[in-house]
């Protein structure tokens, strides 16, 4: 190595200053299911290092690239008037590096792990970048019980069902708030499409066994729920509306007499898209 380091000449790079975060911003969806860090760098060669990260099914890195400096910029013009609202807001770079660094560890443990030399490239640069803003690791924290109880409450009252199926209703509210609560990332009352999705086609029929009562109930109790969760939120009407059509969409499926709950999961969706011909 000595040897080495005397008679090789020094990289181009040994002199160069080290880039420096110069700014960042973040574009959030309405629903919080996604969202886009870009962080500006000075030094030799400016850039903007992009990340995309999603939270449907868990935190993941879906997307690491190198962009011309400045590129948050031209955001706003790149979004389509029929795409998701995702308004870009400028943050402090030490904390959009740590949400970085957080979801970077979190993708980290998900397998199979991206295996593409440009992939792991842009990931060694983006840990490189990040690392040093590691957040710990978060502790999981339910709703208090008397906030619980709260949201319950308040749900009752959001067009109450008859008073027969009132005891229903309010355990399957428990039960998405449950849910909610251990799987949805970004709070119990952030759900998104993606999110109906991964509940109705995934969860739901491998944990739950549910009776006819909460059968026949369970779409249109969600359907209430979602609107209700989302209002709290402060989202937009015309962005509940594609939550609510995802319940219809994803949702149950009659079962047969005392069967478990059926439903339609994303793999099943394809199949029968490719199965009839159309994608």
């Amino acid at each position: 190595m000595e040897v080495l380091a005397a008679s090789q000449p020094v990289p181009a790079w040994h002199a160069a200053g080290p880039n420096r975060p110069v700014g960042a911003w973040c574009a959030v969806d309405v629903w919080d299911s996604e969202r886009v860090l870009f962080i500006d760098y000075d030094g030799p060669v400016p850039h903007t290092l992009m990340a995309h990260i999603g939270e449907v099914g868990g935190t993941l890195v879906d997307k690491l690239a190198l962009l011309t400096p400045h590129a948050a910029h031209a955001w706003e013009g790149m979004r389509g008037e029929d795409e998701v609202l995702m308004l870009l807001v400028e943050q402090d770079a030490a904390e959009v590096l740590a949400d970085l660094a957080a979801a970077l560890r979190l993708t980290d443990l998900t397998w199979p792990r991206p295996d593409d030399e440009e992939v792991i490239a842009l990931r060694a640069l983006a840990w490189a970048r990040c690392r040093d803003h590691l957040p710990d690791w978060p502790e999981h924290q339910p709703l208090v019980q008397g906030e619980r109880a709260r949201v319950l409450d308040a749900f009752a009252q959001v067009g109450a069902p008859a008073a027969e199926e009132a005891g229903t209703a309010r355990s399957l509210a428990e039960l998405f708030l449950d849910y909610a609560g251990n799987y949805l990332s970004r709070g119990p009352l952030c759900w998104s499409p993606g999110q109906i999705a991964v509940f109705l086609g995934d969860w739901l029929p491998r944990k739950t066994v549910l009776d006819q009562a909460h059968r026949a109930l369970l779409p249109a109790v969600l359907k209430r729920w979602v609107t209700f969760a989302l209002t709290e939120r402060g989202v937009p009407t015309p962005w509940i509306a594609p939550v609510v059509a995802a319940v219809s969409r994803h949702g149950p499926r009659r079962p047969p007499p005392g069967g478990r709950l059926a439903t339609t999961t994303p793999q099943q969706e394809q199949a029968g898209r490719s199965s009839s011909g159309t994608r």
